[in-house]
Protein backbone atom coordinates (compact mmCIF):
# COMPACT_ATOMS: atom_id res chain seq x y z
CA UNK A 1 0.00 0.00 0.00
CA UNK A 2 1.67 3.38 -0.88
CA UNK A 3 2.37 5.53 2.01
CA UNK A 4 2.79 9.52 1.36
CA UNK A 5 5.69 11.61 2.29
CA UNK A 6 3.44 12.84 5.99
CA UNK A 7 6.46 15.85 5.79
CA UNK A 8 9.41 13.78 5.37
CA UNK A 9 12.23 15.77 3.18
CA UNK A 10 14.92 13.94 1.53
CA UNK A 11 18.05 15.49 3.49
CA UNK A 12 20.89 13.74 0.06
CA UNK A 13 20.53 12.19 -3.40
CA UNK A 14 21.35 8.32 -3.17
CA UNK A 15 25.35 9.07 -4.61
CA UNK A 16 26.30 12.38 -2.65
CA UNK A 17 26.75 10.32 0.43
CA UNK A 18 30.35 9.17 0.88
CA UNK A 19 32.79 8.29 4.00
CA UNK A 20 32.78 11.80 5.55
CA UNK A 21 29.05 11.37 6.23
CA UNK A 22 29.52 8.29 8.36
CA UNK A 23 27.59 8.93 11.19
CA UNK A 24 25.10 11.13 10.19
CA UNK A 25 21.33 10.77 10.13
CA UNK A 26 20.29 11.01 6.22
CA UNK A 27 16.89 10.49 4.80
CA UNK A 28 17.60 9.48 1.00
CA UNK A 29 14.94 8.34 -1.47
CA UNK A 30 14.39 6.53 -4.98
CA UNK A 31 13.74 3.30 -6.55
CA UNK A 32 14.50 0.10 -5.35
CA UNK A 33 16.85 -1.72 -7.80
CA UNK A 34 17.52 -5.15 -6.53
CA UNK A 35 17.61 -6.45 -3.20
CA UNK A 36 18.74 -9.75 -1.22
CA UNK A 37 17.28 -11.29 1.55
CA UNK A 38 19.80 -13.24 3.86
CA UNK A 39 17.27 -13.81 6.44
CA UNK A 40 17.92 -11.65 9.81
CA UNK A 41 19.22 -8.63 7.06
CA UNK A 42 17.70 -7.15 3.71
CA UNK A 43 20.30 -5.63 1.36
CA UNK A 44 18.49 -2.88 -1.12
CA UNK A 45 20.44 -1.25 -3.95
CA UNK A 46 18.68 2.16 -3.90
CA UNK A 47 18.50 4.64 -7.36
CA UNK A 48 18.39 7.84 -8.34
CA UNK A 49 19.98 9.80 -10.67
CA UNK A 50 23.06 10.06 -8.90
CA UNK A 51 23.39 6.24 -8.16
CA UNK A 52 23.23 3.41 -6.27
CA UNK A 53 23.29 2.95 -2.15
CA UNK A 54 23.21 0.00 -0.28
CA UNK A 55 20.39 0.28 2.57
CA UNK A 56 20.43 -2.44 5.11
CA UNK A 57 16.91 -3.49 6.98
CA UNK A 58 18.10 -5.07 9.80
CA UNK A 59 15.21 -7.46 11.89
CA UNK A 60 17.31 -6.65 15.60
CA UNK A 61 16.90 -2.95 15.03
CA UNK A 62 13.23 -2.36 12.85
CA UNK A 63 10.15 -2.93 14.21
CA UNK A 64 8.45 -6.50 12.92
CA UNK A 65 6.35 -3.80 10.86
CA UNK A 66 9.22 -2.20 9.30
CA UNK A 67 10.98 -5.35 8.59
CA UNK A 68 7.98 -6.63 6.84
CA UNK A 69 7.59 -3.55 4.77
CA UNK A 70 11.14 -4.39 3.92
CA UNK A 71 10.63 -8.03 2.75
CA UNK A 72 8.28 -7.09 0.63
CA UNK A 73 10.56 -5.06 -1.75
CA UNK A 74 10.67 -5.25 -5.39
CA UNK A 75 12.20 -4.15 -8.41
CA UNK A 76 11.40 -0.15 -8.99
CA UNK A 77 9.10 0.14 -5.74
CA UNK A 78 9.61 3.84 -4.68
CA UNK A 79 10.80 3.94 -1.05
CA UNK A 80 12.07 6.81 1.40
CA UNK A 81 14.44 5.72 3.86
CA UNK A 82 15.82 7.45 7.39
CA UNK A 83 18.74 6.11 8.90
CA UNK A 84 22.72 6.27 9.72
CA UNK A 85 25.58 6.14 7.39
CA UNK A 86 28.23 3.34 8.31
CA UNK A 87 31.21 2.33 6.40
CA UNK A 88 30.65 -0.95 4.40
CA UNK A 89 30.89 -4.29 6.67
CA UNK A 90 31.00 -6.74 3.98
CA UNK A 91 34.03 -4.95 1.97
CA UNK A 92 34.31 -2.65 -0.24
CA UNK A 93 32.68 -2.50 -3.43
CA UNK A 94 34.54 -0.96 -6.39
CA UNK A 95 32.06 -1.10 -8.79
CA UNK A 96 29.80 1.85 -6.91
CA UNK A 97 30.94 5.66 -6.01
CA UNK A 98 28.76 4.38 -2.86
CA UNK A 99 30.92 1.63 -2.28
CA UNK A 100 32.45 2.22 1.09
CA UNK A 101 29.45 3.14 2.82
CA UNK A 102 25.64 1.96 3.56
CA UNK A 103 22.66 3.32 5.42
CA UNK A 104 21.27 1.37 8.54
CA UNK A 105 17.80 1.67 7.92
CA UNK A 106 15.41 3.30 11.38
CA UNK A 107 12.09 3.43 9.37
CA UNK A 108 11.15 2.78 6.00
CA UNK A 109 8.18 4.14 3.58
CA UNK A 110 6.78 2.67 0.37
CA UNK A 111 5.64 6.09 -1.67
CA UNK A 112 4.47 3.20 -4.29
CA UNK A 113 4.91 0.15 -5.50
CA UNK A 114 5.47 -0.99 -9.20
CA UNK A 115 4.52 -3.87 -11.57
CA UNK A 116 7.23 -5.98 -12.70
CA UNK A 117 8.26 -3.45 -15.69
CA UNK A 118 8.92 -5.31 -19.34
CA UNK A 119 12.87 -5.47 -19.05
CA UNK A 120 15.50 -4.63 -16.57
CA UNK A 121 16.40 -1.40 -15.74
CA UNK A 122 20.51 -1.84 -16.60
CA UNK A 123 23.16 -0.20 -18.22
CA UNK A 124 24.11 -1.39 -21.72
CA UNK A 125 20.61 -3.05 -21.97
CA UNK A 126 20.11 -5.72 -24.48
CA UNK A 127 16.47 -5.12 -24.39
CA UNK A 128 15.29 -4.58 -28.40
CA UNK A 129 14.56 -0.68 -29.01
CA UNK A 130 11.21 -0.81 -30.00
CA UNK A 131 9.96 -2.02 -26.76
CA UNK A 132 12.27 0.07 -24.94
CA UNK A 133 11.12 3.25 -27.03
CA UNK A 134 7.35 1.91 -26.44
CA UNK A 135 8.19 2.19 -22.41
CA UNK A 136 10.85 5.13 -23.02
CA UNK A 137 9.56 6.16 -19.47
CA UNK A 138 11.22 3.43 -18.08
CA UNK A 139 13.81 3.08 -20.57
CA UNK A 140 15.00 6.99 -19.40
CA UNK A 141 15.70 4.94 -15.82
CA UNK A 142 18.86 3.22 -17.07
CA UNK A 143 21.85 5.19 -15.44
CA UNK A 144 23.73 5.51 -19.29
CA UNK A 145 20.35 7.09 -20.61
CA UNK A 146 20.15 9.37 -17.18
CA UNK A 147 24.23 10.29 -17.64
CA UNK A 148 23.60 11.16 -21.77
CA UNK A 149 20.34 13.76 -20.44
CA UNK A 150 22.44 15.13 -17.75
CA UNK A 151 25.45 15.67 -20.54
CA UNK A 152 23.27 17.36 -22.87
CA UNK A 153 21.64 19.33 -19.95
CA UNK A 154 25.01 20.48 -19.00
CA UNK A 155 25.94 21.44 -22.49
CA UNK A 156 23.23 24.00 -22.57
CA UNK A 157 23.97 25.45 -19.18
CA UNK A 158 27.81 26.03 -20.38
CA UNK A 159 26.62 27.05 -23.82
CA UNK A 160 24.10 29.65 -22.13
CA UNK A 161 27.46 31.15 -19.70
CA UNK A 162 29.76 31.04 -22.35
CA UNK A 163 27.79 33.47 -24.73
CA UNK A 164 26.21 35.69 -22.43
CA UNK A 165 30.13 36.34 -21.03
CA UNK A 166 30.83 37.00 -24.62
CA UNK A 167 27.94 39.20 -25.22
CA UNK A 168 25.23 37.51 -27.17
CA UNK A 169 21.52 37.95 -26.25
CA UNK A 170 19.05 34.52 -26.30
CA UNK A 171 16.20 35.71 -27.81
CA UNK A 172 13.07 33.37 -29.37
CA UNK A 173 12.08 33.79 -32.50
CA UNK A 174 8.59 32.39 -33.84
CA UNK A 175 7.94 28.39 -34.46
CA UNK A 176 4.94 29.24 -36.18
CA UNK A 177 6.42 30.41 -39.60
CA UNK A 178 6.10 31.29 -43.32
CA UNK A 179 6.28 28.21 -45.84
CA UNK A 180 9.54 28.43 -48.20
CA UNK A 181 10.24 26.00 -50.88
CA UNK A 182 14.41 26.63 -50.72
CA UNK A 183 15.76 23.57 -48.63
CA UNK A 184 13.59 20.42 -46.93
CA UNK A 185 10.21 19.66 -46.79
CA UNK A 186 8.18 21.90 -43.99
CA UNK A 187 5.80 20.75 -41.32
CA UNK A 188 2.79 22.61 -42.16
CA UNK A 189 0.40 24.06 -39.51
CA UNK A 190 -3.48 24.71 -40.36
CA UNK A 191 -4.68 27.69 -39.70
CA UNK A 192 -8.15 27.86 -38.31
CA UNK A 193 -8.58 31.75 -38.00
CA UNK A 194 -7.39 32.00 -42.06
CA UNK A 195 -9.17 28.86 -43.65
CA UNK A 196 -7.06 27.00 -46.26
CA UNK A 197 -4.00 28.98 -44.93
CA UNK A 198 -1.11 27.35 -43.93
CA UNK A 199 1.82 28.13 -41.24
CA UNK A 200 5.24 26.11 -41.37
CA UNK A 201 7.05 25.28 -38.64
CA UNK A 202 10.71 26.37 -38.63
CA UNK A 203 13.64 24.43 -40.64
CA UNK A 204 15.91 27.11 -38.55
CA UNK A 205 15.36 30.36 -37.82
CA UNK A 206 17.58 31.58 -40.32
CA UNK A 207 15.87 34.42 -41.80
CA UNK A 208 14.63 35.73 -38.03
CA UNK A 209 18.04 36.16 -36.93
CA UNK A 210 19.49 37.83 -39.92
CA UNK A 211 16.55 40.50 -39.29
CA UNK A 212 17.97 40.70 -35.60
CA UNK A 213 20.97 41.81 -37.04
CA UNK A 214 19.09 44.19 -39.22
CA UNK A 215 17.30 45.75 -35.88
CA UNK A 216 20.75 46.32 -33.73
CA UNK A 217 20.64 43.12 -31.37
CA UNK A 218 24.43 42.80 -32.55
CA UNK A 219 24.58 39.13 -31.23
CA UNK A 220 22.14 36.78 -30.97
CA UNK A 221 21.83 33.27 -29.53
CA UNK A 222 18.79 30.58 -29.28
CA UNK A 223 18.99 26.80 -27.85
CA UNK A 224 16.05 26.58 -30.90
CA UNK A 225 13.80 23.53 -31.40
CA UNK A 226 13.68 22.87 -35.73
CA UNK A 227 11.53 21.08 -38.01
CA UNK A 228 12.56 19.15 -40.81
CA UNK A 229 9.96 16.57 -42.59
CA UNK A 230 12.72 14.58 -44.37
CA UNK A 231 13.61 10.91 -44.51
CA UNK A 232 15.08 9.70 -41.54
CA UNK A 233 18.88 8.02 -40.33
CA UNK A 234 20.61 7.19 -37.29
CA UNK A 235 21.81 11.13 -36.74
CA UNK A 236 18.16 12.65 -38.24
CA UNK A 237 14.93 13.41 -36.17
CA UNK A 238 11.97 15.10 -37.99
CA UNK A 239 12.37 17.63 -34.68
CA UNK A 240 16.19 18.81 -33.20
CA UNK A 241 17.67 21.19 -31.47
CA UNK A 242 20.05 24.08 -32.95
CA UNK A 243 22.29 25.70 -30.84
CA UNK A 244 22.21 29.33 -33.34
CA UNK A 245 24.00 32.17 -33.30
CA UNK A 246 24.12 35.27 -35.01
CA UNK A 247 27.20 38.01 -34.77
CA UNK A 248 27.31 41.48 -36.53
CA UNK A 249 30.37 43.56 -38.11
CA UNK A 250 32.74 39.95 -37.91
CA UNK A 251 34.18 38.18 -40.65
CA UNK A 252 34.99 34.15 -40.98
CA UNK A 253 38.13 34.49 -38.96
CA UNK A 254 35.83 35.89 -35.73
CA UNK A 255 32.73 33.71 -35.86
CA UNK A 256 35.79 30.60 -36.14
CA UNK A 257 37.38 32.50 -32.77
CA UNK A 258 33.89 31.95 -30.62
CA UNK A 259 33.01 28.63 -31.81
CA UNK A 260 36.14 27.53 -31.14
CA UNK A 261 36.57 28.64 -27.45
CA UNK A 262 32.67 27.58 -27.04
CA UNK A 263 34.22 24.37 -28.14
CA UNK A 264 36.93 24.25 -25.84
CA UNK A 265 35.07 25.06 -22.93
CA UNK A 266 32.29 22.91 -23.88
CA UNK A 267 35.13 19.70 -24.29
CA UNK A 268 36.52 20.37 -21.22
CA UNK A 269 34.01 20.69 -18.81
CA UNK A 270 31.65 18.36 -19.68
CA UNK A 271 33.85 15.52 -21.09
CA UNK A 272 37.22 16.44 -19.62
CA UNK A 273 38.81 16.35 -23.09
CA UNK A 274 41.09 19.37 -24.12
CA UNK A 275 40.73 20.51 -27.64
CA UNK A 276 43.93 21.93 -29.19
CA UNK A 277 43.23 25.46 -30.50
CA UNK A 278 43.27 26.62 -33.25
CA UNK A 279 41.49 23.89 -34.85
CA UNK A 280 42.70 22.52 -38.57
CA UNK A 281 41.34 24.51 -41.68
CA UNK A 282 40.76 22.56 -44.49
CA UNK A 283 39.60 23.77 -47.56
CA UNK A 284 36.30 21.59 -48.91
CA UNK A 285 38.34 20.91 -52.46
CA UNK A 286 40.89 19.39 -50.45
CA UNK A 287 38.48 17.48 -48.31
CA UNK A 288 37.14 15.81 -51.33
CA UNK A 289 40.03 15.39 -53.22
CA UNK A 290 41.97 13.49 -49.78
CA UNK A 291 39.07 12.00 -48.16
CA UNK A 292 36.24 11.80 -50.53
CA UNK A 293 33.63 13.94 -48.16
CA UNK A 294 32.97 17.12 -46.93
CA UNK A 295 33.10 15.51 -43.56
CA UNK A 296 36.74 13.70 -43.25
CA UNK A 297 36.80 11.58 -40.49
CA UNK A 298 41.03 12.33 -39.15
CA UNK A 299 41.22 9.60 -36.88
CA UNK A 300 43.11 7.64 -39.52
CA UNK A 301 44.57 8.28 -42.96
CA UNK A 302 43.59 5.83 -46.02
CA UNK A 303 43.59 9.05 -48.30
CA UNK A 304 42.15 8.99 -51.50
CA UNK A 305 45.00 8.87 -54.33
CA UNK A 306 44.26 10.61 -58.04
CA UNK A 307 45.98 8.26 -60.17
CA UNK A 308 44.54 9.59 -63.45
CA UNK A 309 47.67 10.85 -64.64
CA UNK A 310 48.81 6.96 -64.14
CA UNK A 311 46.64 5.04 -65.96
CA UNK A 312 44.90 7.56 -68.76
CA UNK A 313 47.52 5.46 -71.38
CA UNK A 314 46.18 2.03 -69.99
CA UNK A 315 43.67 -0.29 -72.05
CA UNK A 316 41.47 -1.37 -69.15
CA UNK A 317 37.74 0.04 -70.79
CA UNK A 318 36.65 1.00 -66.95
CA UNK A 319 39.26 3.68 -66.24
CA UNK A 320 39.65 4.36 -70.06
CA UNK A 321 36.08 5.37 -70.35
CA UNK A 322 35.69 7.18 -67.13
CA UNK A 323 38.70 9.32 -68.24
CA UNK A 324 37.65 10.06 -72.14
CA UNK A 325 33.90 11.02 -69.95
CA UNK A 326 35.66 13.76 -68.14
CA UNK A 327 35.49 11.56 -64.67
CA UNK A 328 38.73 10.32 -62.65
CA UNK A 329 40.21 7.21 -61.36
CA UNK A 330 41.42 7.40 -57.59
CA UNK A 331 42.07 4.87 -55.23
CA UNK A 332 42.59 3.41 -51.22
CA UNK A 333 45.15 1.43 -50.05
CA UNK A 334 43.68 -0.54 -47.27
CA UNK A 335 47.21 -1.03 -45.62
CA UNK A 336 47.64 -5.07 -44.34
CA UNK A 337 44.79 -5.97 -46.06
CA UNK A 338 45.86 -7.77 -49.09
CA UNK A 339 45.00 -11.47 -48.11
CA UNK A 340 41.24 -10.21 -47.48
CA UNK A 341 38.95 -13.21 -48.44
CA UNK A 342 37.36 -13.22 -52.18
CA UNK A 343 33.92 -13.05 -50.54
CA UNK A 344 34.83 -9.87 -48.43
CA UNK A 345 35.95 -7.85 -51.28
CA UNK A 346 32.61 -8.86 -53.68
CA UNK A 347 30.76 -7.46 -50.33
CA UNK A 348 32.84 -4.09 -50.61
CA UNK A 349 31.84 -3.85 -54.37
CA UNK A 350 28.58 -4.62 -53.35
CA UNK A 351 28.23 -1.93 -50.97
CA UNK A 352 29.95 0.32 -53.40
CA UNK A 353 27.45 -0.59 -55.57
CA UNK A 354 24.91 0.87 -52.99
CA UNK A 355 26.70 4.38 -53.56
CA UNK A 356 26.31 4.37 -57.57
CA UNK A 357 29.50 2.60 -58.57
CA UNK A 358 29.16 0.03 -61.29
CA UNK A 359 31.70 -2.03 -59.74
CA UNK A 360 34.90 -1.58 -57.75
CA UNK A 361 38.66 -2.67 -59.45
CA UNK A 362 41.27 -4.00 -56.63
CA UNK A 363 44.50 -5.10 -56.84
CA UNK A 364 46.00 -7.42 -53.34
CA UNK A 365 49.62 -7.29 -53.11
CA UNK A 366 51.22 -10.57 -51.76
CA UNK A 367 53.63 -11.04 -49.25
CA UNK A 368 56.01 -12.12 -52.30
CA UNK A 369 55.39 -8.45 -53.99
CA UNK A 370 53.34 -10.48 -56.85
CA UNK A 371 49.55 -9.59 -57.60
CA UNK A 372 45.98 -10.70 -57.42
CA UNK A 373 44.06 -8.25 -59.58
CA UNK A 374 40.48 -7.77 -61.22
CA UNK A 375 41.79 -6.14 -63.99
CA UNK A 376 45.81 -7.08 -63.99
CA UNK A 377 45.11 -8.82 -67.41
CA UNK A 378 44.08 -5.52 -69.36
CA UNK A 379 47.40 -3.90 -67.84
CA UNK A 380 51.07 -3.89 -69.16
CA UNK A 381 53.21 -5.20 -66.26
CA UNK A 382 55.26 -1.77 -66.01
CA UNK A 383 51.92 0.14 -65.73
CA UNK A 384 50.62 -2.07 -62.58
CA UNK A 385 54.27 -1.79 -61.24
CA UNK A 386 53.54 2.43 -61.87
CA UNK A 387 49.70 1.90 -60.99
CA UNK A 388 50.94 0.58 -57.62
CA UNK A 389 53.78 3.21 -56.74
CA UNK A 390 51.32 5.99 -56.86
CA UNK A 391 49.18 4.16 -54.45
CA UNK A 392 52.22 3.47 -51.80
CA UNK A 393 51.38 -0.26 -52.28
CA UNK A 394 53.67 -2.43 -50.17
CA UNK A 395 53.25 -6.15 -49.86
CA UNK A 396 50.42 -7.38 -47.56
CA UNK A 397 47.92 -4.18 -49.01
CA UNK A 398 44.91 -4.33 -51.04
CA UNK A 399 44.42 -0.92 -53.59
CA UNK A 400 40.93 -0.39 -54.17
CA UNK A 401 39.42 1.74 -56.96
CA UNK A 402 36.92 4.00 -58.31
CA UNK A 403 36.26 5.22 -61.73
CA UNK A 404 33.50 7.15 -63.15
CA UNK A 405 32.32 11.52 -63.08
CA UNK A 406 34.34 12.94 -59.80
CA UNK A 407 31.08 13.08 -57.66
CA UNK A 408 30.54 9.51 -57.96
CA UNK A 409 33.94 8.09 -57.14
CA UNK A 410 34.03 10.62 -53.92
CA UNK A 411 30.89 9.18 -52.75
CA UNK A 412 31.96 5.61 -53.33
CA UNK A 413 35.72 6.18 -51.70
CA UNK A 414 34.66 8.07 -48.82
CA UNK A 415 31.91 6.17 -47.99
CA UNK A 416 34.40 3.05 -48.67
CA UNK A 417 37.26 4.37 -46.64
CA UNK A 418 35.07 4.53 -43.75
CA UNK A 419 33.37 1.13 -43.87
CA UNK A 420 37.25 -0.11 -43.84
CA UNK A 421 37.94 1.91 -40.96
CA UNK A 422 35.39 0.25 -39.16
CA UNK A 423 35.92 -2.74 -40.21
CA UNK A 424 39.81 -2.44 -38.97
CA UNK A 425 38.83 -1.25 -35.98
CA UNK A 426 40.78 2.26 -37.01
CA UNK A 427 37.82 4.03 -34.85
CA UNK A 428 38.34 5.21 -31.32
CA UNK A 429 35.23 6.68 -29.90
CA UNK A 430 38.13 8.30 -27.15
CA UNK A 431 39.93 10.62 -29.88
CA UNK A 432 38.22 13.62 -30.84
CA UNK A 433 39.54 15.14 -34.02
CA UNK A 434 37.98 18.12 -35.31
CA UNK A 435 38.34 20.35 -38.51
CA UNK A 436 37.06 22.91 -40.12
CA UNK A 437 35.46 23.15 -43.25
CA UNK A 438 35.85 25.93 -45.59
CA UNK A 439 35.80 27.15 -48.97
CA UNK A 440 32.71 25.18 -50.18
CA UNK A 441 30.84 25.36 -53.66
CA UNK A 442 28.01 28.42 -53.08
CA UNK A 443 26.08 26.97 -55.63
CA UNK A 444 25.41 23.04 -56.86
CA UNK A 445 23.47 21.94 -59.94
CA UNK A 446 20.87 20.30 -59.17
CA UNK A 447 19.98 17.64 -62.13
CA UNK A 448 15.92 16.78 -60.68
CA UNK A 449 15.30 20.88 -60.51
CA UNK A 450 17.43 22.07 -63.72
CA UNK A 451 19.13 24.84 -61.99
CA UNK A 452 22.01 26.12 -59.64
CA UNK A 453 20.84 25.10 -56.27
CA UNK A 454 22.21 26.97 -53.19
CA UNK A 455 24.77 24.48 -51.37
CA UNK A 456 23.78 25.92 -47.88
CA UNK A 457 21.03 28.53 -48.45
CA UNK A 458 20.21 31.84 -50.69
CA UNK A 459 21.76 33.77 -47.97
CA UNK A 460 25.38 32.87 -48.51
CA UNK A 461 28.06 35.44 -49.10
CA UNK A 462 30.30 34.60 -52.43
CA UNK A 463 34.07 34.83 -51.83
CA UNK A 464 34.63 38.71 -52.67
CA UNK A 465 37.31 37.04 -55.76
CA UNK A 466 34.49 34.82 -57.36
CA UNK A 467 31.90 36.91 -57.69
CA UNK A 468 33.42 37.96 -61.33
CA UNK A 469 32.21 34.30 -62.31
CA UNK A 470 28.30 34.66 -60.67
CA UNK A 471 26.86 34.98 -64.09
CA UNK A 472 29.06 33.45 -66.55
CA UNK A 473 30.33 29.92 -64.41
CA UNK A 474 28.32 29.92 -61.63
CA UNK A 475 30.10 26.30 -60.13
CA UNK A 476 33.28 28.06 -60.15
CA UNK A 477 32.10 30.51 -57.17
CA UNK A 478 32.94 29.02 -53.57
CA UNK A 479 31.13 30.92 -50.75
CA UNK A 480 32.45 31.89 -47.31
CA UNK A 481 30.79 28.99 -45.31
CA UNK A 482 32.00 26.56 -43.09
CA UNK A 483 31.30 23.66 -41.57
CA UNK A 484 32.96 21.88 -37.97
CA UNK A 485 33.39 18.78 -37.91
CA UNK A 486 34.41 16.33 -35.69
CA UNK A 487 34.83 12.21 -36.26
CA UNK A 488 33.32 12.19 -39.62
CA UNK A 489 30.42 14.05 -38.70
CA UNK A 490 29.24 17.70 -39.52
CA UNK A 491 28.22 19.20 -35.65
CA UNK A 492 27.64 22.45 -37.00
CA UNK A 493 27.60 25.06 -39.98
CA UNK A 494 27.27 28.78 -41.09
CA UNK A 495 28.16 31.58 -43.59
CA UNK A 496 29.11 35.26 -43.77
CA UNK A 497 25.67 36.23 -45.07
CA UNK A 498 24.46 38.61 -48.03
CA UNK A 499 24.42 41.79 -46.63
CA UNK A 500 24.58 44.12 -49.84
CA UNK A 501 21.31 44.99 -52.04
CA UNK A 502 22.79 43.98 -55.49
CA UNK A 503 24.85 40.65 -54.34
CA UNK A 504 22.13 39.40 -53.38
CA UNK A 505 19.75 39.92 -56.71
CA UNK A 506 22.53 38.69 -58.41
CA UNK A 507 22.72 35.31 -56.26
CA UNK A 508 18.45 35.18 -56.34
CA UNK A 509 19.13 35.63 -60.51
CA UNK A 510 21.47 32.89 -60.52
CA UNK A 511 19.42 30.72 -58.47
CA UNK A 512 16.73 31.26 -61.18
CA UNK A 513 14.39 33.43 -59.30
CA UNK A 514 13.21 36.23 -60.60
CA UNK A 515 12.63 39.62 -58.66
CA UNK A 516 8.86 39.19 -57.77
CA UNK A 517 9.50 35.44 -57.08
CA UNK A 518 12.55 36.49 -54.21
CA UNK A 519 10.08 39.07 -53.17
CA UNK A 520 7.31 36.78 -52.75
CA UNK A 521 9.22 34.27 -50.36
CA UNK A 522 11.51 36.53 -48.61
CA UNK A 523 10.23 39.92 -49.44
CA UNK A 524 10.20 40.69 -45.74
CA UNK A 525 14.39 40.32 -45.33
CA UNK A 526 14.34 42.32 -48.40
CA UNK A 527 12.72 45.18 -47.62
CA UNK A 528 14.63 45.23 -44.38
CA UNK A 529 17.92 45.21 -46.00
CA UNK A 530 16.74 48.71 -47.62
CA UNK A 531 17.22 50.44 -44.04
CA UNK A 532 20.83 49.74 -43.78
CA UNK A 533 21.93 46.38 -42.91
CA UNK A 534 25.32 45.70 -40.65
CA UNK A 535 27.55 42.73 -42.13
CA UNK A 536 26.78 39.62 -40.42
CA UNK A 537 27.70 36.27 -40.27
CA UNK A 538 26.23 33.27 -38.36
CA UNK A 539 26.40 29.17 -37.38
CA UNK A 540 24.39 26.30 -35.65
CA UNK A 541 24.88 23.09 -34.27
CA UNK A 542 22.97 20.16 -33.95
CA UNK A 543 22.80 20.22 -29.98
CA UNK A 544 21.60 16.06 -30.72
CA UNK A 545 25.02 15.29 -32.72
CA UNK A 546 27.43 17.02 -30.39
CA UNK A 547 26.08 15.17 -27.38
CA UNK A 548 25.83 11.86 -29.34
CA UNK A 549 29.85 12.57 -30.09
CA UNK A 550 30.36 13.40 -26.76
CA UNK A 551 28.62 10.66 -24.93
CA UNK A 552 30.09 8.20 -27.71
CA UNK A 553 26.80 7.03 -28.51
CA UNK A 554 25.69 5.87 -32.46
CA UNK A 555 22.43 7.34 -32.47
CA UNK A 556 20.81 10.47 -31.86
CA UNK A 557 18.01 8.58 -30.20
CA UNK A 558 20.14 7.72 -27.52
CA UNK A 559 20.53 11.97 -26.31
CA UNK A 560 16.71 12.83 -26.67
CA UNK A 561 14.43 12.31 -24.67
CA UNK A 562 11.47 11.34 -26.19
CA UNK A 563 12.58 10.50 -29.80
CA UNK A 564 10.84 9.44 -32.63
CA UNK A 565 11.58 5.90 -34.41
CA UNK A 566 12.54 5.90 -38.58
CA UNK A 567 9.01 6.45 -39.53
CA UNK A 568 8.80 10.09 -37.35
CA UNK A 569 6.38 8.05 -35.24
CA UNK A 570 6.45 7.98 -31.54
CA UNK A 571 6.00 4.38 -29.89
CA UNK A 572 5.04 5.89 -26.31
CA UNK A 573 2.25 8.21 -27.01
CA UNK A 574 1.47 7.13 -30.87
CA UNK A 575 1.63 10.64 -32.37
CA UNK A 576 1.00 11.30 -35.10
CA UNK A 577 -2.32 9.58 -34.96
CA UNK A 578 -6.06 10.93 -36.45
CA UNK A 579 -7.99 13.63 -34.77
CA UNK A 580 -11.74 14.35 -33.70
CA UNK A 581 -13.29 14.93 -36.99
CA UNK A 582 -14.88 18.22 -35.11
CA UNK A 583 -11.17 19.21 -35.11
CA UNK A 584 -10.93 19.09 -38.41
CA UNK A 585 -14.47 21.18 -39.49
CA UNK A 586 -13.12 23.99 -37.08
CA UNK A 587 -10.07 23.88 -39.46
CA UNK A 588 -12.05 23.58 -42.90
CA UNK A 589 -10.11 20.31 -43.80
CA UNK A 590 -11.29 17.14 -45.10
CA UNK A 591 -9.18 14.02 -45.11
CA UNK A 592 -9.65 12.10 -48.44
CA UNK A 593 -9.53 8.43 -48.70
CA UNK A 594 -6.57 7.61 -51.04
CA UNK A 595 -8.05 5.50 -54.31
CA UNK A 596 -6.09 2.54 -55.14
CA UNK A 597 -4.97 2.41 -58.91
Amino acid sequence: MAESMQGLKRSHRCAELNKANVGEQVTVMGWVQKTRNTGGLIFADLRDRSGLLQITFNSEKLSEETFNKAYKLRSEFVIAVTGTVVEREGGVNKNLITGEIEVIADSLRVLSEAETPPFPIEENSKTKEELRLKHRYLDLRRPDLQANIMLRSKVCVLTRAFLAEEGFLEIETPMLTKSTPEGARDYLVPSRVHPGSFYALPQSPQIFKQLLMCSGYDRYFQIARCFRDEDLRADRQPEFTQIDMELSFVDVDDVIDVNERLLAKLFKESVGVDVTLPIQRMTWKEAMDRFGSDKPDLRFGMELHDVTDVVKDCEFVVFKGAIENGGSVRGINAEGQGAMPRKKIDALVDFAKGYGAKGLAYVAINEDGTYKSSFAKFMKPEEMDALVAAMEGKPGDLLLFAADKNKLVYDVLGALRLELANQMGLLDKNEYRFVWITEFPLLEWSEEQGRYMAMHHPFTMPMEEDLQYLETEPGRVRAKAYDIVLNGTEIGGGSVRIHQDDVQERMFEALGFTKEAAYEQFGFLLNAFKYGVTPHAGLAYGLDRLVMLMAKEDSIRDVIAFPKVKDASCLMSEAPNVVDPKQLEELEIAVMAKEEE
